[in-house]
């Protein structure tokens, strides 16, 4: 099983005529993905080849869902256009909507969230890897030869880190692997993808990988200790980060003693969560997690 995105997901991808969107459809297509076809208004009606398989550009969302049935986007717009890109999306009744962009303003996310949250889409980023059921499908830009289908449900802000824990990982295999983007404002949050994962019958332990700023991994702590009865695993980036500076992702800033990687380790600790002081680390106390439990 998985969750958000499984074999039978019919993606399109916003964008996909670009540089980006070419390389990355190409690479989600040699991994299995159903892409069904791209959204480009100024080269409707066209097909772009992409190796064994001619894939159609739509002048929109809903006339690509129309034709299709797809019931997944993947954006990989410009961030000045980001905004009215996941408005068509939701408008159009798209379940899911994979935001790989990055560099988009913060009062455009908090915009474009709440429409989508409205329409009842789900929006995964921005200014993410995406996700992969290993396996299945891959909306994104995860690689998909680092992994197999396995037991384990991974969690991310960081892309990298994603891909680390999946490479270590690797013999035991994963149900799914979401990047929810370390921007401040994002679509899914930990909390979302502990829920899914706890519901999902073949995930038998989450990793859970966050990083220094705001609070999402205290309040995912929280969540853990009323809901969670699956072993969780966790790593927190940025321990010697210095205090005042952005690392990296926009929403990755410690202010004082908020948002440190220490506090954040410890909210997780008390809740009996394991964590990891690399991802090195992390990986081995996973490995022992799941002997313990046979």
């Amino acid at each position: 099983m998985a969750i958000y995105l499984t074999k039978e997901s019919k993606v399109l991808v916003q964008g996909m005529t670009g540089g980006e969107g070419m390389k990355h459809t190409r690479r989600m297509l040699a991994a299995g993905t159903d892409v069904v076809g791209g959204v480009n208004p100024r080269k409707a009606g066209r097909t772009v080849d992409f190796d064994d398989r001619a894939v159609p550009v739509f002048g929109s969302v809903a006339e690509g869902m129309e034709a299709t049935g797809a019931d997944v986007t993947v954006v990989f717009v410009p961030p000045a256009f980001a905004k009215a890109a996941v408005v068509e999306a939701a408008d159009a009744g798209i379940g899911l909507a994979v935001v790989i962009t990055e560099g988009i303003p913060v009062h455009d996310a908090v915009a474009f969230h709440a429409h989508a949250k409205s329409k009842g889409t789900r929006v995964i980023g921005p200014n993410c890897p995406g996700l992969i059921t290993p396996g299945q499908s891959n909306a994104g830009i995860i690689p998909s030869d680092i992994t197999k289908s396995g037991r384990i449900g991974l969690v991310s802000k960081s892309g990298t880190l994603t891909y680390q824990l999946m490479y270590e990982l690797q013999d035991i295999g994963f149900s799914t692997c979401v990047g929810i983007g370390g921007d401040p404002v994002v679509g899914t949050t930990h909390i979302d993808c502990l829920a899914a994962f706890q519901d999902d019958a073949d995930t038998e332990l989450i990793v859970l990988i966050g990083e220094i700023g705001g609070d999402a991994e205290e309040r995912a702590a929280a969540y853990i200790q009323e809901h969670v009865t699956k072993p969780v695993v966790g790593y927190i980036a940025g321990f010697t980060a210095p205090e005042g500076k952005t690392m990296g992702h926009a929403g990755a800033i410690v202010s004082g003693s908020s948002g440190t990687a220490q506090a954040k380790r410890e909210a997780l600790e008390a809740v009996g969560v394991r964590v990891g002081s690399t991802p090195t680390e992390t990986a081995k106390l996973v490995l022992a997690r799941l002997e313990e439990q046979g």
